[in-house]
C-alpha cells in the first residue's frame, strides 16, 4: 500500500473541486486532486453548454416557424437530427476539452485518478493500494441524475440528461418526467425540433416558482407549444417492443396509457456521497445523507472536512459551485480559524422560451408586511411586441422603510439579461429609487423593467399623496 501525505485533499474534478483546488495552492500548500470519473464538468460535459447548444438548434428551427408572423415567408422548415445532434456533440467535446486540458496541467503528482473512500476523518483510500493522509478535505464529488422508482425497469429506453447528449440522432417521441428546468428546457427544445413530447410534473408548479401569478404565466407561455401534464403523477411504465407504455394519472385520478419511444428521467439529481465512506467521517448527516454544513464557511460541523458543489445539494449551479469550492478550498487553508466567504445574490435562469428568472428573494421567502410589490405585464410592452415575444410578467421586491431591492422573479422576453441588472442591484444593495435613476434606452425590453419598479416605489410610498406616473412614459414601457 503507496501513502502520500498532503495538506489538503480535495475529492471530485468538477467546478467546485477544481475551484477547491486553486484556492488551495494560491496559499501555497500541497493538495492532491482525486478524481473517479472522467474528467470535464457536470457543466461542460452533460448540464449547461451542451443544453444551451440543444436549445439554439430549437431556437432557430422555431425562428423559422414564427417568421410569417412578420410577413417572412421561408420554405419548409426540415430538421437534419443527425446533424443537429452531431453538433450538440462537437461543440460539448470542445468545451470539455478545455477543462481537461486545465486537469491534466496539474502536477501529476497532485493528481489522482481512482475513487477515494474515508478511512477516518484525515485518511482516504483511493483505489486498492493508495491512501491519502491530509488533515483537511473538500468534498466536491458532485451528483448523479435521479431515476424514479417506476422507470428503473424500463433498461436503455430511460434516458437521462447525462444521457441525451450522446445520441447520434433525436429520438421520434419522448415522455419527460419532471418539470424542473432541465425538464422544461430540453422538453421545449426537442418540440421545436420535431420530437413528439410530452411533459409530466407531479405538482401544479414549473421550475419551482414561489408565485402563484408567475408560475402560472410560465405555465401559459411554455405550455403554448409543448404538452404540459402539471399535477400528474406515473402510474407504470414498461417496455413493450420497441415503444415504452407509459401509464399516467392527472389530477381527478383518470389515468391515460401512451406509447414514447423513451423517458426521459428529469426530476432532479442526487450528490454523489453515498459511497465515500461517511460513515467513518463521525460527521452529523442530515436525513438525505449529507453532511450538515454552514454554508457561508462550507465547514461540516466544527471538524476539518468542507464540502462543496452539488454534493452538498444546496445551489446546484455552476457559479454557487465555484463559489462554495473557492470558499471551502480557503477554509481548509485556514483552518480552523475558518471564516464566512462571499456568497452571492441567488440568481436562478432557465432558458425557455420565455425564459424564466429568480433573483434575490421570492415573495415566499418575505415577511407579509416586510416588503411590498410592483409588477408588469409584458403584453403590451413595447419591444417584446416589435419581436413578437410579448408574453410574461415581472414582480419586482423593496423592502418597506429602507425601500432597498430584495428581489424579483420573471417570466418573459431577455430574462437572462433582465436578471444580471437585478442581481447586480441587489447585491449592491441599492434602493428603488437609486435604481430608477440608472438609464434606460428606448425602445428595450428593460423599460418593463422601469414600469416595474415605478409601481413598486409607489407602493412603498403608498403613505404618502399617490405618485402620478412620470410625463416622459413612452409606448416602451
Amino acid at each position: 500500500m503507496k501513502t502520500l501525505t498532503f495538506d489538503v485533499a480535495v475529492i471530485g474534478a468538477g467546478s467546485a473541486g477544481m475551484s477547491a483546488y486553486r484556492a488551495v495552492k494560491a496559499h501555497g500548500k500541497t493538495a492532491v486532486l482525486i478524481e473517479g470519473g472522467p474528467y470535464g464538468t457536470t457543466c461542460a460535459r452533460v448540464g449547461c453548454m451542451p443544453s444551451k447548444l440543444l436549445i439554439a438548434a430549437a431556437e432557430a428551427a422555431h425562428a423559422a416557424d414564427e417568421a410569417p408572423g412578420f410577413g417572412v415567408h421561408p420554405g419548409p422548415v426540415r430538421v437534419d437530427g443527425k446533424q443537429v445532434m452531431q453538433r450538440v456533440r462537437s461543440e460539448r467535446d470542445r468545451f470539455v476539452g478545455f477543462v481537461v486540458e486545465s486537469v491534466e496541467s496539474i502536477n501529476p503528482a497532485e493528481r489522482l485518478y481512482g475513487y477515494a473512500r474515508f478511512i477516518s476523518p484525515g485518511c482516504l483510500q483511493v483505489g486498492d493500494d493508495i491512501q491519502v493522509m491530509a488533515e483537511r478535505v473538500v468534498i466536491a464529488t458532485g451528483s448523479t441524475p435521479q431515476i424514479p422508482a417506476e422507470l428503473r425497469g424500463l433498461g436503455t429506453r430511460v434516458i437521462t440528461s447525462d444521457d441525451i447528449f450522446e445520441r447520434d440522432d433525436l429520438p421520434e417521441s419522448v415522455a419527460v418526467v419532471g418539470a424542473g428546468v432541465i425538464g422544461l428546457e430540453l422538453g421545449q427544445a426537442l418540440q421545436r425540433l420535431g420530437v413528439r413530447v410530452a411533459l409530466f410534473g407531479r405538482s401544479g408548479r414549473v421550475a419551482q416558482l414561489d408565485d402563484a401569478a408567475i408560475n402560472q404565466s410560465a405555465i401559459d407561455g411554455i405550455g403554448a407549444d409543448l404538452d404540459l401534464r402539471l399535477n400528474t403523477s406515473v402510474v407504470s411504465a414498461r417496455v413493450v417492443g420497441e415503444q415504452v407504455e407509459f401509464v399516467s394519472r392527472d389530477k381527478d385520478g383518470k389515468e391515460r396509457t401512451e406509447h414514447f419511444q423513451y423517458v426521459l428521467a428529469a426530476s432532479g439529481r442526487t450528490p454523489n456521497v453515498q459511497k465515500i465512506g461517511l460513515e467513518n467521517t463521525g460527521l452529523q448527516l442530515n436525513p438525505q445523507g449529507i453532511p450538515l454544513f454552514d454554508s457561508l464557511t462550507m465547514q461540516c460541523g466544527n471538524s476539518a472536512i468542507f464540502i462543496a458543489g452539488d454534493a452538498d445539494n444546496d445551489r446546484p449551479l455552476l457559479h454557487e459551485a465555484a463559489d462554495e469550492g473557492r470558499i471551502a478550498g480557503d477554509n481548509a487553508v485556514r483552518f480552523p480559524e475558518v471564516v464566512a466567504g462571499l456568497r452571492r445574490t441567488r440568481l436562478m435562469i432557465a432558458f425557455t422560451d420565455p425564459q424564466i428568472a429568480v433573483v434575490g428573494q421570492t415573495s415566499s421567502e418575505l415577511k407579509p408586511r416586510q416588503f411590498e410589490v410592483g409588477q408588469v405585464s409584458f403584453a403590451n410592452q413595447g419591444r417584446s411586441r416589435v419581436m413578437r415575444q410579448n408574453r410574461g410578467l415581472l414582480k419586482v421586491y423593496g423592502e418597506r422603510g429602507t425601500h432597498r431591492f430584495l428581489g424579483a422573479e420573471m417570466v418573459g422576453p431577455r430574462a437572462e439579461h433582465i436578471g444580471h441588472l437585478l442581481a447586480w442591484a441587489c447585491q449592491s444593495g441599492m434602493t428603488v429609487g437609486q435604481m430608477l435613476d440608472m438609464p434606460f434606452y428606448h425602445p428595450v425590453v428593460e423599460e418593463g423593467l422601469r414600469t416595474a419598479l415605478r409601481e413598486l416605489k409607489e407602493n412603498l410610498l403608498k403613505e404618502e399623496d399617490a405618485i402620478e406616473h412620470c410625463t416622459d412614459c413612452t409606448p416602451g414601457t
